[in-house]
């Protein structure tokens, strides 16, 4: 019957609705796809902002040049901090041949029992190549299970999207490590920082860690955005 039809064109319809938007939400949950060779931004409509991942009108592509496509920051390795860790991390910000690939990197090099504090990127999976030395690498997934070992030079170890991961120098000589991340904006949350140098509530504080208020200040003052710059 003609309501019978009616009633089958719209469940069709209701399906392809919810599909869609299914579709949109994974789609949106990684970087887009590029839809041309490459869009070098235009310097003449500003600094490219990879926070908020603005987008800018590409150069002419009789503009671009091969100088676009290489980059030459990462010959040497970067200021270290106190932990031991010097990183160098490369995006459309400062190398914009990456813009609209859905890729960036990172030079990460650390000094003898120097650290990469436990972090995690919330919009990519990272692999980690060994150029030298010997690293304690790993991460720890959802269930608390920790999948680590020490990684040599040629070795690789890849870190899931959004699961906490770690590294330390366990060599007796300093390490360097060339991280890529499936997405031109990963994101990088430090533990420690997240935790002790944002605004949360310091009685939350005490009570999840144990810690007393003197300890929670300590860590604070340590961990305190405001007081690194």
């Amino acid at each position: 019957s003609k309501r019978n039809k009616e009633m089958k064109m719209l469940k069709r319809l209701t399906l392809f609705v919810i599909f869609s938007l299914y579709y949109t939400a994974v789609t949106l949950a990684s970087d887009p796809d590029p839809v041309q060779d490459f869009c070098i931004p235009n310097p003449r409509f500003g600094p490219i902002t990879a926070h908020h991942l603005r987008i800018l009108p590409c150069k002419n592509s009789s503009d671009v040049t091969t100088d676009d496509f290489v980059f030459s920051g990462v010959k040497t390795a970067g200021n270290f901090t106190e932990t031991g860790l010097a990183a160098i991390p490369v995006n459309p910000t400062i190398f914009p041949g990456l813009n609209t690939l859905g890729m960036s990197f990172v030079r990460a090099d650390m000094k003898t029992g120097g650290i990469n504090p436990p972090h995690f990127h919330p919009r990519a999976t990272e692999i980690a190549y060994v150029l030298q030395g010997s690293v304690y690498s790993g991460f720890v997934d959802s269930g608390n299970r920790v999948f680590a070992k020490v990684i040599e030079q040629g070795e690789v170890m890849v870190f899931p999207r959004g699961l906490v991961h770690f590294l330390m120098n366990v060599g007796d000589k300093p390490a360097t490590i060339f991280g890529t991340f499936n997405s031109q904006n990963p994101g990088t949350q430090k533990i420690p920082s997240a935790l002790f140098g944002s605004e949360i509530n310091q009685d939350l504080l005490e009570k999840a860690f144990g810690l007393s208020p003197k300890q929670i200040g300590v860590m604070r003052r340590r961990f305190d955005p405001k007081r690194a710059r």
